[in-house]
C-alpha cells in the first residue's frame, strides 16, 4: 500500500491527539488522588477560660461555684490545653489531601491581650490535625519545630502531617498550636481551623 505524507500526517496528529488525551487523564486521575479531603477557612483565636463562675451582679462576688469560688474551666480542646493569654486570629485558609500534605495560610495571628496585645511576640507555630471526636485522640502534626510568626502574625505552613491522618477524617479538628512546650501543659493551641465540610 502507497502511503502519502499526508496520510503520515494525519496518523501522526491523531498519534500526538491521543497522547495528550491519555497524559490529560493520568494528570486528572493523579490530581483526584492528591485532591483536598478536608477544608478549613477561617478561625477563632483562644479565650483560655471557657466557663467561669457565677456573677452576684457585684464586682467581687459570686453566688455559686464547684468547688471552689475561683474555679474557672479551662478551654481544652480534644485534650489541647489552651494559651495562657487571649489570642485573635483575621483569616486563616487551609487544605489537607488525602495523602497528608497540608497547606495552610494564616492572617493577623496576634496576641489579644497583655501588655504584647496587637502583635505576635517571637512565637512559631505548627498545625494539629484531630479527626476523633472522644479521646483517645490522635494527633497529626506538621515539623514541630513550626514557623515564626512575625510581628504582624501572618503565617503559612506547607508541610506533611505526622503520623498521616485516618482515610476518613470522622470529625476534622485543625488547631494552630506553639511550638514551645510549657512544661504543664505542652504545645497549646493559639487557634482553631473552622471546618467547611462542602470545601467552599
Amino acid at each position: 500500500m502507497k502511503m502519502t505524507h499526508r496520510g503520515c500526517a494525519r496518523i501522526g496528529v491523531r498519534a500526538v491527539v491521543a497522547g495528550a488525551l491519555l497524559m490529560s487523564a493520568v494528570a486528572s486521575a493523579a490530581a483526584q488522588n492528591e485532591g483536598t479531603t478536608i477544608r478549613f477557612k477561617g478561625g477563632i483565636g483562644v479565650i483560655p477560660v471557657s466557663a467561669g463562675v457565677v456573677d452576684n451582679g457585684t464586682a467581687t462576688g459570686a453566688t455559686t461555684a464547684a468547688p471552689v469560688a475561683s474555679d474557672v474551666t479551662r478551654n481544652i480542646v480534644r485534650g489541647v490545653q489552651p494559651a495562657g493569654q487571649i489570642w485573635v486570629i483575621d483569616d486563616l485558609d487551609a487544605k489537607v489531601r488525602a495523602n497528608g500534605r497540608i497547606t495552610v495560610e494564616g492572617k493577623g495571628l496576634i496576641l489579644g491581650g497583655g501588655n504584647n496585645a496587637g502583635r505576635a511576640a517571637g512565637q512559631s507555630v505548627f498545625a494539629t490535625l484531630i479527626c476523633q471526636a472522644t479521646p483517645p485522640f490522635t494527633e497529626s502534626s506538621t515539623n514541630l519545630a513550626g514557623v515564626l510568626l512575625p510581628t504582624n502574625g501572618d503565617f503559612k505552613i506547607d508541610d506533611q502531617l505526622q503520623p498521616p491522618p485516618p482515610a476518613i477524617c470522622a470529625s476534622p479538628m485543625l488547631l494552630i498550636r506553639n511550638a514551645a512546650v510549657n512544661p504543664v501543659t505542652g504545645n497549646v493551641w493559639f487557634a482553631v481551623g473552622i471546618f467547611r465540610p462542602d470545601n467552599d
